[in-house]
């Protein structure tokens, strides 16, 4: 990751000072350095005041807000403001407005309304950006670049459509490879000439979000949508670069979001940032797996936590506070989870609209005596702390599993086979398996380096590329363990299924074909009967959802089906190829089945846990290695347990030396060195 220019993980957030008197800027400074915050990402929504016209430029606001910032000792996250066009913009150039799915044209308002496509947006942004640029890139108080915010969305417009139409003469060359990618022969949709192409709404081919009477369409405009929102934020990438060539940019992505596929993006970005929102309930693998997700976007390499609440979320149904203690809990996880960085939204609320009811660090009535501002300042002074114990250090992993934004696409545009399937769900399931195992896991994709992993699991992994393909026959015939599941090596990268069926070009590899796929509703199940012991998994186990009914042509059937007219069919199977194995699990199974399946897969393959004997509900990550290796132990039971001790710790955070074991109060943090890696008199080892 990029030097941020700190000794210590940075701390902060978004700060609005443009909704308050100069007055409350003052105070919230002083509030500020009390709670240890040294990183302000500022200007994120100000276009208009920035920009009153079209020539004019107005940097007064913001002069003085770097000055303020300097003077006190802190450093700027400066966004570029183009995240909320003005409203001048938007009523004397309405390209720059937004078509959306039903053909509705939209009108000034909210944020994320600009068309991507508008020749009005395409020169005002990057315009913006490069004015900021010449301006503060030279700045000793900035840090980082935020361009725009939560890129979002989508447009439907006819300046989309011609894009479009360009992006796809691009990448098919002719109307014949079209075509065929497309299947367009089915209902006549074939398309004769270029300009005949239409965007994929719910008036044309979409019958909802999700389902599209021709998948290949709609897979390419997500595509394409993905790639022209991309290609805005290069616009202004490149405007900043202009003026300061060693900047540091990046903008905050949002976890598993569907729109964008931030795998592409991720390239371009030179830092991944993203904004984690656990809802209340939410398990803690979960929120595991989204730090996983964006650390693995960057092949392993820290991320900065963008965004996240002190307390609550406004924008769910039920405006929930973080309990006692839960703040620092889920900031903690995030840093074992590779965070280089742990800011908030929001720093002071805001006095009105829309986000008025949202948590932030200074409330309304703007007191320092209130748990949320303790809780804050406590965690303030633990990061200070610890300095640059975990700074640019890795999470190292044996197992990982595959997240592909486009096997998502593709598996839930279908219309069939199942209206319930939700590909991320079913990622996260073998993800929180790994996790029960206590072993670190990283999600790779499409293009990812696999030659680390011992284990990879690949669920639903519906579009196959080439090289997909060959890297999943390369891993296992060097030695990795993969599990695929139902709804594998469905299509190619244009949704056409693979001729001779699933799954398609592993064939070979998983040793099997699917003759059917059954689909019943989520409630009604079926079982999967072990036919021998698999660690400690043994007798059957419930499944649902999806059933691959399976024929073997060298896979050896490790568990089979209980139920139906395809009772006794194979369930798991286990194909040996080259000096690894690649299993398939043709069903949707219980949470108990997974984790001893994937427990055991670890096992067999050397894997070892990051903490053996670690309690129900207790986590541990290790960052680093050698000297500079951190283990994380995080209590998410809202009760205290006592965890057994492998070996010494020395405790960052106390200074303490803990033997035997150690116990964690409700919500409590362990952040530890083993002894033998403390220096002899060293308190805190840097």
């Amino acid at each position: 990751m990029p030097d941020l220019g700190f000794q210590k993980i940075p701390y902060g957030g978004d700060w609005n000072p443009e909704q308050w008197d100069r007055e409350v800027w003052h105070e919230d400074i002083r509030l500020f350095r009390e709670a240890g915050i040294d990183l302000l990402s500022i200007n994120i929504f100000a276009w208009t005041r920035l920009q009153p016209d079209e020539q004019s430029f107005d940097f007064s606001l913001l002069d003085e807000l770097f000055t303020l910032l300097h003077d006190n000792g802190m450093r700027v996250c400066l966004g570029t403001g183009t995240a909320a066009h003005p409203a001048w913009m938007a009523t004397r150039y309405p390209d720059i407005l937004r078509v959306d799915a039903q053909g509705r044209k939209r009108k000034f308002g909210n944020r994320h309304n600009a068309c991507p496509s508008s020749p009005t947006y395409r020169h005002f942004a990057p315009r913006l950006a490069g004015a900021l640029a010449e301006r503060y890139g030279q700045h000793p108080a900035l840090s980082l670049w935020h361009i725009s915010n939560e890129y979002s969305g989508a447009c439907y417009c006819e300046r989309c459509e011609v894009r479009f139409r360009a992006w796809l003469r691009a990448k098919y060359g002719s109307l014949d490879a079209l075509n065929h990618a497309w299947n367009a022969q089915f209902w006549n949709q074939t398309i004769s000439d270029w300009d005949e192409i239409v965007a994929p709404n719910v008036l044309t081919v979409q019958r909802d979000d999700r389902h599209t009477s021709l998948q290949g369409l709609s897979l390419d405009y997500m595509r394409f949508n993905s790639d022209n929102l991309l290609d805005t934020y290069l616009l202004e990438d490149r405007a900043i670069r202009e003026h300061h060539p060693e900047a540091v940019i990046t903008t905050n992505l949002m976890g598993a979001y569907r729109v964008l596929n931030y795998r592409a993006w991720a390239p371009h970005l030179d830092v991944i940032a993203w904004d984690s929102y656990p809802g209340p309930g939410q398990a803690p693998s979960r929120t595991a797996m989204m730090h996983s997700l964006m650390r693995g976007l960057k092949g392993g390499a820290p991320f900065l936590l963008m965004e996240q609440t002190p307390s609550q979320t406004n924008w769910m149904p039920y405006n929930s506070l973080k309990r006692p203690g839960v703040m620092r809990l889920q900031s903690f996880q995030a840093v074992a989870h590779g965070a280089d960085a742990v800011m908030f939204f929001q720093m002071r609320r805001s006095p009105g609209a829309g986000e008025k009811f949202h948590g932030a660090v200074i409330e309304h009535h703007g007191r320092s005596d209130t748990r949320v501002f303790r809780e804050v300042s406590a965690l303030g002074a633990e990061l200070q702390q610890l300095g640059r114990v975990t700074l640019g250090t890795r999470v190292c992993a044996r197992t990982a599993v595959w997240f592909d934004w486009e096997s998502w696409w593709a598996s839930e545009n279908s219309t069939g086979p199942s209206a319930a399937l939700e590909y991320v769900e079913e990622v996260w399931k073998v993800y929180d398996a790994l996790h029960a195992a206590h072993v670190a896991v990283d999600v790779v994709g499409p293009g990812s380096d696999l030659s680390g992993y011992r284990v990879l699991a690949a669920p639903v992994l519906y579009l196959l590329r080439p090289e997909d393909v060959s890297a999943l026959h390369a891993f296992v015939a060097g030695g990795g363990t993969l599990l695929t599941t139902f709804l594998s090596g469905v299509a190619d990268p244009s949704d056409r299924v693979f001729p001779g069926g699933a799954p398609g070009p592993l064939r070979d590899l998983l040793g099997l074909w699917v003759e059917e796929i059954d689909a019943l509703a989520p409630d009604v199940r079926n079982r999967i009967v072990l036919q021998g012991a698999l660690g400690a998994l043994s007798g059957s186990y419930s499944c649902n959802l999806l059933f691959d009914i399976v024929r073997v042509e060298g896979a050896e059937v490790m568990a089979t089906y209980g139920e139906d007219f395809y009772a006794g069919t194979p369930a798991l199977t286990r194909h040996r190829v080259g000096q690894g194995q690649a299993w398939h699990l043709a069903s949707s199974a219980e949470p108990a089945f997974l984790r001893g399946l994937l427990g055991h897969l670890c096992e067999d393959s050397g894997v070892e846990p990051t903490w053996p004997n670690l309690p129900e509900g207790v986590e541990a990550t290790r960052r680093g290695e050698g000297e500079r290796q951190v283990l994380f132990l995080l209590n998410h039971l809202q009760q205290q347990v006592t965890v057994p001790l492998a070996t010494d710790l020395h405790d960052l955070l106390s200074g303490a030396t803990l033997q035997g074991q150690v116990t964690l109060p409700a919500c409590g943090v362990l952040v530890a060195r083993p002894q033998a890696a403390v220096p002899a008199g060293s308190a805190l080892p840097h």
